[in-house]
Protein backbone atom coordinates (compact mmCIF):
# COMPACT_ATOMS: atom_id res chain seq x y z
CA UNK A 1 0.00 0.00 0.00
CA UNK A 2 2.79 2.41 0.89
CA UNK A 3 4.47 1.79 -2.47
CA UNK A 4 1.23 2.65 -4.23
CA UNK A 5 0.85 5.86 -2.27
CA UNK A 6 4.31 7.10 -3.25
CA UNK A 7 3.33 7.40 -6.91
CA UNK A 8 0.37 9.63 -6.13
CA UNK A 9 0.51 13.33 -6.84
CA UNK A 10 2.19 14.82 -3.80
CA UNK A 11 1.14 18.30 -4.84
CA UNK A 12 -2.60 17.89 -4.16
CA UNK A 13 -4.56 16.48 -1.25
CA UNK A 14 -7.83 16.01 0.56
CA UNK A 15 -7.55 17.37 4.11
CA UNK A 16 -9.65 17.01 7.25
CA UNK A 17 -9.38 17.82 10.95
CA UNK A 18 -9.94 15.82 14.14
CA UNK A 19 -9.66 17.42 17.58
CA UNK A 20 -10.79 14.40 19.60
CA UNK A 21 -11.34 10.66 19.22
CA UNK A 22 -14.89 11.15 18.05
CA UNK A 23 -13.89 13.18 15.03
CA UNK A 24 -10.89 10.92 14.53
CA UNK A 25 -13.39 8.11 14.04
CA UNK A 26 -15.22 10.25 11.49
CA UNK A 27 -11.90 10.98 9.76
CA UNK A 28 -11.08 7.27 9.50
CA UNK A 29 -14.41 6.54 7.81
CA UNK A 30 -13.96 9.62 5.60
CA UNK A 31 -10.49 8.48 4.50
CA UNK A 32 -11.76 5.01 3.71
CA UNK A 33 -14.60 6.49 1.67
CA UNK A 34 -12.04 8.40 -0.41
CA UNK A 35 -9.96 5.29 -0.97
CA UNK A 36 -13.08 3.34 -1.93
CA UNK A 37 -13.66 5.71 -4.86
CA UNK A 38 -10.02 5.36 -5.98
CA UNK A 39 -8.77 8.87 -5.32
CA UNK A 40 -5.37 9.59 -6.82
CA UNK A 41 -4.72 12.42 -4.36
CA UNK A 42 -3.02 12.43 -0.98
CA UNK A 43 -5.09 12.13 2.19
CA UNK A 44 -4.03 14.35 5.10
CA UNK A 45 -5.55 14.49 8.59
CA UNK A 46 -4.77 17.36 10.94
CA UNK A 47 -5.09 16.43 14.61
CA UNK A 48 -4.71 18.13 17.98
CA UNK A 49 -3.48 16.59 21.21
CA UNK A 50 -7.11 15.74 22.00
CA UNK A 51 -6.75 12.67 19.78
CA UNK A 52 -5.49 9.67 21.73
CA UNK A 53 -2.35 7.74 20.66
CA UNK A 54 -4.50 4.73 19.74
CA UNK A 55 -6.58 6.74 17.30
CA UNK A 56 -3.47 8.44 15.94
CA UNK A 57 -2.16 5.00 15.03
CA UNK A 58 -5.43 4.11 13.33
CA UNK A 59 -5.37 7.37 11.37
CA UNK A 60 -1.80 6.71 10.24
CA UNK A 61 -2.97 3.47 8.65
CA UNK A 62 -5.49 5.18 6.35
CA UNK A 63 -3.96 8.63 5.77
CA UNK A 64 -0.84 9.52 3.83
CA UNK A 65 0.02 12.20 6.36
CA UNK A 66 -1.07 13.04 9.91
CA UNK A 67 -0.26 16.61 10.94
CA UNK A 68 -0.28 17.76 14.56
CA UNK A 69 -1.67 21.30 14.99
CA UNK A 70 -2.48 23.55 17.93
CA UNK A 71 -6.13 24.43 18.68
CA UNK A 72 -7.41 27.87 17.71
CA UNK A 73 -10.51 29.31 19.34
CA UNK A 74 -12.75 32.06 18.02
CA UNK A 75 -13.12 33.48 21.56
CA UNK A 76 -16.59 34.60 20.59
CA UNK A 77 -19.10 32.63 22.69
CA UNK A 78 -21.85 35.20 22.20
CA UNK A 79 -22.35 34.53 18.48
CA UNK A 80 -21.89 30.81 18.94
CA UNK A 81 -24.65 30.90 21.51
CA UNK A 82 -26.97 32.27 18.83
CA UNK A 83 -26.48 29.00 17.01
CA UNK A 84 -27.03 27.07 20.22
CA UNK A 85 -23.64 25.50 19.62
CA UNK A 86 -21.00 26.81 22.06
CA UNK A 87 -18.69 23.92 21.16
CA UNK A 88 -18.09 25.27 17.64
CA UNK A 89 -15.31 27.64 18.71
CA UNK A 90 -12.59 25.06 18.17
CA UNK A 91 -13.53 24.75 14.50
CA UNK A 92 -11.29 27.77 13.87
CA UNK A 93 -8.51 25.20 14.14
CA UNK A 94 -9.22 24.22 10.55
CA UNK A 95 -7.46 27.44 9.48
CA UNK A 96 -4.24 25.47 9.95
CA UNK A 97 -5.02 23.79 6.64
CA UNK A 98 -3.55 26.85 4.90
CA UNK A 99 -0.20 25.99 6.46
CA UNK A 100 0.06 22.65 4.63
CA UNK A 101 2.36 24.17 2.02
CA UNK A 102 3.67 20.75 0.96
CA UNK A 103 0.57 20.82 -1.26
CA UNK A 104 0.01 23.30 -4.08
CA UNK A 105 -3.74 22.84 -3.85
CA UNK A 106 -6.08 20.97 -1.53
CA UNK A 107 -9.70 20.30 -0.66
CA UNK A 108 -10.67 20.71 2.97
CA UNK A 109 -13.54 18.48 4.08
CA UNK A 110 -15.14 18.23 7.51
CA UNK A 111 -14.74 14.77 9.01
CA UNK A 112 -18.53 14.39 9.18
CA UNK A 113 -18.63 14.09 5.39
CA UNK A 114 -18.90 10.89 3.36
CA UNK A 115 -17.49 10.56 -0.15
CA UNK A 116 -19.65 8.41 -2.42
CA UNK A 117 -18.10 9.07 -5.85
CA UNK A 118 -14.70 10.17 -7.09
CA UNK A 119 -14.25 13.91 -6.56
CA UNK A 120 -10.65 14.37 -7.74
CA UNK A 121 -11.99 16.84 -10.30
CA UNK A 122 -12.43 19.32 -7.46
CA UNK A 123 -8.69 19.97 -7.65
CA UNK A 124 -9.26 21.53 -11.07
CA UNK A 125 -11.09 24.38 -9.30
CA UNK A 126 -9.49 27.47 -7.81
CA UNK A 127 -9.54 29.03 -4.34
CA UNK A 128 -12.06 29.58 -2.83
CA UNK A 129 -14.49 27.14 -4.43
CA UNK A 130 -17.35 25.85 -2.30
CA UNK A 131 -21.02 24.88 -2.44
CA UNK A 132 -23.81 27.17 -1.21
CA UNK A 133 -25.13 26.72 2.29
CA UNK A 134 -28.81 25.68 2.15
CA UNK A 135 -29.60 27.87 5.15
CA UNK A 136 -28.37 31.03 3.38
CA UNK A 137 -27.32 30.31 -0.23
CA UNK A 138 -25.42 33.60 -0.62
CA UNK A 139 -22.96 32.07 1.85
CA UNK A 140 -20.89 28.99 1.13
CA UNK A 141 -20.80 26.00 3.43
CA UNK A 142 -17.27 25.58 4.79
CA UNK A 143 -17.58 21.81 5.15
CA UNK A 144 -16.05 21.32 1.68
CA UNK A 145 -13.88 23.91 -0.06
CA UNK A 146 -10.99 24.09 -2.52
CA UNK A 147 -8.05 26.25 -1.48
CA UNK A 148 -4.35 26.91 -2.04
CA UNK A 149 -2.13 26.42 1.03
CA UNK A 150 -0.21 29.59 1.79
CA UNK A 151 1.49 30.94 4.89
CA UNK A 152 0.58 34.44 3.74
CA UNK A 153 -3.12 33.58 3.48
CA UNK A 154 -2.94 31.91 6.89
CA UNK A 155 -1.46 35.03 8.49
CA UNK A 156 -4.03 37.27 6.79
CA UNK A 157 -6.84 35.01 8.02
CA UNK A 158 -5.52 35.22 11.59
CA UNK A 159 -5.18 39.00 11.37
CA UNK A 160 -8.70 39.21 9.98
CA UNK A 161 -10.02 36.99 12.76
CA UNK A 162 -8.43 39.27 15.37
CA UNK A 163 -9.88 42.44 13.89
CA UNK A 164 -13.30 41.20 12.75
CA UNK A 165 -15.85 39.12 14.60
CA UNK A 166 -17.16 36.12 12.71
CA UNK A 167 -20.91 36.62 12.29
CA UNK A 168 -21.60 33.07 13.50
CA UNK A 169 -18.63 32.82 15.86
CA UNK A 170 -17.25 29.91 13.85
CA UNK A 171 -15.08 29.29 10.81
CA UNK A 172 -17.91 29.44 8.27
CA UNK A 173 -18.79 33.01 9.18
CA UNK A 174 -15.14 34.05 9.21
CA UNK A 175 -14.34 32.47 5.85
CA UNK A 176 -17.43 33.97 4.22
CA UNK A 177 -16.41 37.40 5.51
CA UNK A 178 -12.82 36.94 4.32
CA UNK A 179 -13.77 35.60 0.88
CA UNK A 180 -16.63 38.08 0.72
CA UNK A 181 -17.00 38.17 -3.05
CA UNK A 182 -17.78 34.45 -3.40
CA UNK A 183 -21.49 35.03 -3.98
CA UNK A 184 -21.11 37.41 -6.92
CA UNK A 185 -17.64 37.46 -8.48
CA UNK A 186 -17.02 34.11 -10.18
CA UNK A 187 -19.68 31.47 -10.77
CA UNK A 188 -16.99 28.87 -11.53
CA UNK A 189 -16.16 28.91 -7.81
CA UNK A 190 -19.69 27.81 -6.93
CA UNK A 191 -19.54 24.04 -6.49
CA UNK A 192 -22.67 22.07 -7.31
CA UNK A 193 -24.64 21.15 -4.20
CA UNK A 194 -23.92 17.49 -5.03
CA UNK A 195 -20.33 18.03 -3.82
CA UNK A 196 -21.51 19.02 -0.34
CA UNK A 197 -25.02 17.70 0.04
CA UNK A 198 -26.27 18.54 3.52
CA UNK A 199 -28.05 15.44 4.74
CA UNK A 200 -31.01 17.26 6.27
CA UNK A 201 -31.69 19.34 3.15
CA UNK A 202 -33.55 16.52 1.43
CA UNK A 203 -36.63 17.07 3.52
CA UNK A 204 -37.04 20.68 2.38
CA UNK A 205 -37.02 19.75 -1.31
CA UNK A 206 -37.66 16.03 -1.64
CA UNK A 207 -38.49 16.12 -5.39
CA UNK A 208 -35.03 17.59 -6.10
CA UNK A 209 -33.38 14.90 -4.00
CA UNK A 210 -35.16 12.19 -5.96
CA UNK A 211 -34.22 13.81 -9.26
CA UNK A 212 -30.53 14.42 -8.46
CA UNK A 213 -29.89 11.45 -6.14
CA UNK A 214 -27.60 9.67 -8.60
CA UNK A 215 -25.42 12.77 -8.91
CA UNK A 216 -24.68 13.18 -5.20
CA UNK A 217 -20.97 12.75 -4.54
CA UNK A 218 -20.59 13.91 -0.93
CA UNK A 219 -23.03 13.67 1.97
CA UNK A 220 -22.48 16.10 4.85
CA UNK A 221 -23.97 15.19 8.23
CA UNK A 222 -24.27 18.65 9.77
CA UNK A 223 -25.66 19.26 13.24
CA UNK A 224 -24.79 18.12 16.72
CA UNK A 225 -25.74 14.48 16.12
CA UNK A 226 -23.24 12.70 13.88
CA UNK A 227 -23.38 9.29 12.16
CA UNK A 228 -21.41 7.73 15.01
CA UNK A 229 -24.07 8.82 17.51
CA UNK A 230 -26.64 6.57 15.91
CA UNK A 231 -26.90 2.86 16.67
CA UNK A 232 -26.11 -0.12 14.50
CA UNK A 233 -27.64 -3.56 14.91
CA UNK A 234 -25.04 -6.09 13.84
CA UNK A 235 -27.65 -8.86 13.84
CA UNK A 236 -29.64 -7.15 11.08
CA UNK A 237 -26.81 -5.18 9.49
CA UNK A 238 -28.91 -2.03 9.68
CA UNK A 239 -28.34 1.39 11.20
CA UNK A 240 -31.01 2.43 13.71
CA UNK A 241 -31.23 6.24 13.39
CA UNK A 242 -32.03 8.47 16.32
CA UNK A 243 -35.29 10.31 15.84
CA UNK A 244 -35.40 13.97 14.93
CA UNK A 245 -31.91 14.28 13.41
CA UNK A 246 -33.09 14.58 9.81
CA UNK A 247 -30.21 12.45 8.55
CA UNK A 248 -30.99 10.57 5.36
CA UNK A 249 -31.06 6.87 6.31
CA UNK A 250 -29.57 5.71 3.01
CA UNK A 251 -26.40 7.75 3.57
CA UNK A 252 -26.23 6.82 7.25
CA UNK A 253 -26.30 3.18 6.17
CA UNK A 254 -23.40 3.77 3.78
CA UNK A 255 -21.39 5.42 6.57
CA UNK A 256 -22.01 2.50 8.90
CA UNK A 257 -21.29 -0.09 6.21
CA UNK A 258 -17.80 1.40 5.85
CA UNK A 259 -17.38 1.53 9.61
CA UNK A 260 -18.38 -2.11 10.12
CA UNK A 261 -16.49 -3.62 7.18
CA UNK A 262 -13.35 -1.48 7.12
CA UNK A 263 -12.93 0.46 10.35
CA UNK A 264 -14.27 -1.44 13.36
CA UNK A 265 -11.51 -4.07 13.42
CA UNK A 266 -8.72 -1.49 13.33
CA UNK A 267 -9.96 0.62 16.26
CA UNK A 268 -8.48 0.38 19.76
CA UNK A 269 -10.24 -1.85 22.26
CA UNK A 270 -13.27 -0.14 23.78
CA UNK A 271 -13.99 2.10 20.81
CA UNK A 272 -17.15 0.16 20.07
CA UNK A 273 -19.14 -2.68 21.53
CA UNK A 274 -18.28 -6.26 20.75
CA UNK A 275 -19.74 -8.04 17.76
CA UNK A 276 -23.27 -9.31 18.34
CA UNK A 277 -24.22 -6.30 20.43
CA UNK A 278 -25.65 -3.05 19.21
CA UNK A 279 -22.92 -0.52 18.53
CA UNK A 280 -23.48 2.99 19.83
CA UNK A 281 -21.11 5.90 20.35
CA UNK A 282 -21.40 8.66 22.92
CA UNK A 283 -21.20 12.45 22.64
CA UNK A 284 -18.43 14.78 23.77
CA UNK A 285 -17.86 18.43 22.92
CA UNK A 286 -15.50 19.67 20.27
CA UNK A 287 -14.40 18.40 16.92
CA UNK A 288 -13.37 19.03 13.36
CA UNK A 289 -16.82 19.38 11.86
CA UNK A 290 -19.64 21.69 12.79
CA UNK A 291 -20.51 20.10 16.12
CA UNK A 292 -19.28 18.09 19.08
CA UNK A 293 -19.02 14.39 19.40
CA UNK A 294 -17.55 11.80 21.66
CA UNK A 295 -15.34 8.84 21.09
CA UNK A 296 -16.48 5.26 21.21
CA UNK A 297 -18.22 3.42 23.99
CA UNK A 298 -18.61 -0.19 24.93
CA UNK A 299 -22.18 -1.28 25.35
CA UNK A 300 -23.20 -1.19 28.99
CA UNK A 301 -19.76 -0.23 30.19
CA UNK A 302 -20.96 2.55 32.44
CA UNK A 303 -23.17 1.95 35.40
CA UNK A 304 -23.30 -1.83 35.86
CA UNK A 305 -26.07 -4.27 34.99
CA UNK A 306 -28.93 -1.79 34.90
CA UNK A 307 -27.06 0.47 32.51
CA UNK A 308 -26.14 -2.50 30.33
CA UNK A 309 -29.79 -3.47 30.02
CA UNK A 310 -30.63 0.12 29.13
CA UNK A 311 -27.93 0.11 26.45
CA UNK A 312 -29.36 -3.07 24.96
CA UNK A 313 -32.80 -1.44 24.85
CA UNK A 314 -31.27 1.55 23.08
CA UNK A 315 -31.74 3.86 26.09
CA UNK A 316 -28.36 5.59 26.16
CA UNK A 317 -27.61 8.63 28.31
CA UNK A 318 -25.17 10.26 25.91
CA UNK A 319 -24.58 13.35 28.02
CA UNK A 320 -24.80 11.74 31.46
CA UNK A 321 -23.60 8.44 32.88
CA UNK A 322 -22.87 7.00 29.43
CA UNK A 323 -20.71 9.87 28.21
CA UNK A 324 -17.34 8.94 26.79
CA UNK A 325 -15.10 9.82 29.74
CA UNK A 326 -17.21 7.66 32.09
CA UNK A 327 -17.13 4.74 29.68
CA UNK A 328 -13.38 5.10 29.20
CA UNK A 329 -12.80 5.14 32.97
CA UNK A 330 -14.83 1.95 33.34
CA UNK A 331 -12.86 0.27 30.57
CA UNK A 332 -9.58 1.19 32.24
CA UNK A 333 -10.82 -0.19 35.57
CA UNK A 334 -11.73 -3.48 33.91
CA UNK A 335 -8.35 -3.69 32.21
CA UNK A 336 -6.52 -3.03 35.48
CA UNK A 337 -8.63 -5.62 37.28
Amino acid sequence: LNSVRTIKTMAEAFVTLATNDSYALGAIVWANSLRNVNTTKQICVMITDGVSPQFRQALARVADHVEMVQPLDSSDPANLALLGRPNLGCTFTKLHCWRLIRYTKAVFMDSDTLVMANIDDLLEREELSAAPDPGWPDCFNSGVFVYRPSEDTYRRLLDFARSCTSFDGADQGLLNMFFNDWATKDITKHLPFTYNCVSQAFYSYLPAFRHFRRDIKVAHFIGEVKPWHHSYNSATGQVEPREGTGHQSEFLQQWWDIYVTQVHAMLPAGAASSQGERIALSQQGGGGGDGGGGGGAAGGAAGGGNRREAWERGEIDYLGSDRFDNVLSRLRENIQD
